[in-house]
């Protein structure tokens, strides 16, 4: 339990994700400040119970520090999607993060965070486990839903989860989109809804080609080789079914214990009523 008035940091990104964030951190007792990114947040996390707010843009690491240290925040959590294009092409860059972004060697996503982490730390900020307070929502093994996958769809996660550990390598992305044992697919900077939604758009102008390819598809989306739970954690929503069955996408394989399902039931109702097969291996 905390102690009396202890407050925690949230670093505050785009959907549902802070939210959830919010309401678990309140219900275990603590005060919550906010850090929302202007770029990013959306403005109802204003009205959401946090202690306080502070609107700041994604370039301002020194302005974030600030308000932690003013506001007497020692513990952070990192929740919601930050756009990679936000990240690496969007963003004016304070002192404080201008000089992070040259020392990095590579310039991908785990690579700033990882460092925007050390920084934090450094200055007595310690960045938790973004699924900390929210163990419950994590999928758990095995079939998740009514119908369990069929023997296609068992191939192809099989063959999706070796393509993807590959590409997860290299922080490319984490999810592949299957369709009888080949790669449809792959998730880079877009994110996965697009990657679901090009591979649709793939499949429907190749069967005008009149191809020999199933328009079923299988989604396989892993946590990385070594996953940093501190940020960049897998999540599924209702609208990732609802965006599967646009495109005719009729499985999906998530790692259990490491992908949140932020909707909680509900994704697994949606899945049931569209006929898609989820599991947790």
């Amino acid at each position: 339990m905390p102690s009396q008035n202890e407050k925690i940091g949230l670093i505050a990104g785009n959907g549902r994700f802070p939210f959830l964030v919010l309401d678990a951190a309140r219900a275990a007792g603590y005060e919550v400040v906010v850090v929302a990114i202007k770029e990013e947040t959306f403005p109802e996390i204003e009205s959401h119970g946090a202690t306080s707010v502070h609107w700041l843009s994604l370039g301002e690491l020194s302005k974030l520090i600030e308000t932690f240290q003013r506001e007497g925040v020692r513990r952070a959590i990192m929740a919601g999607q930050v756009r990679h294009k936000q990240i690496f092409s969007a963003i004016r860059p304070d002192w404080r993060l201008a000089k992070l972004l040259l020392s990095l060697s590579t310039r991908n996503t785990d690579s700033l965070l990882g460092a925007v982490a050390k920084v934090l730390a450094d200055e007595g900020i310690t960045l938790e486990n973004s699924t900390w307070l929210l163990e419950p929502l994590l999928a758990k093994a095995g079939v998740l839903t009514g119908r369990a996958p069929s023997e296609q769809e068992r191939k192809n996660i099989d063959y999706g989860r070796t393509v993807a550990r590959q590409l997860a390598q290299h922080d490319i992305g984490q999810s592949v989109v299957i369709a009888e044992s080949a790669c449809v697919a792959v998730e880079a900077m877009e994110g996965t809804d697009a990657t679901i939604e090009r591979a649709g758009h793939i499949l429907r102008t190749l069967h005008g080609d009149a191809s020999t390819f199933s328009r079923d598809l299988t989604v396989v989306k892993i946590a990385k080789p070594n996953q940093d739970m501190r940020f960049d954690v897998p999540v599924i929503g209702v609208k990732t079914i609802e965006v599967m069955q646009a495109a005719g996408a009729t499985c999906l394989a998530v790692d259990a214990g490491k992908c949140l399902l932020l909707d909680g039931e509900k994704i697994i109702d949606a899945a049931n009523a569209a006929g898609i097969a989820i599991v947790a291996d």
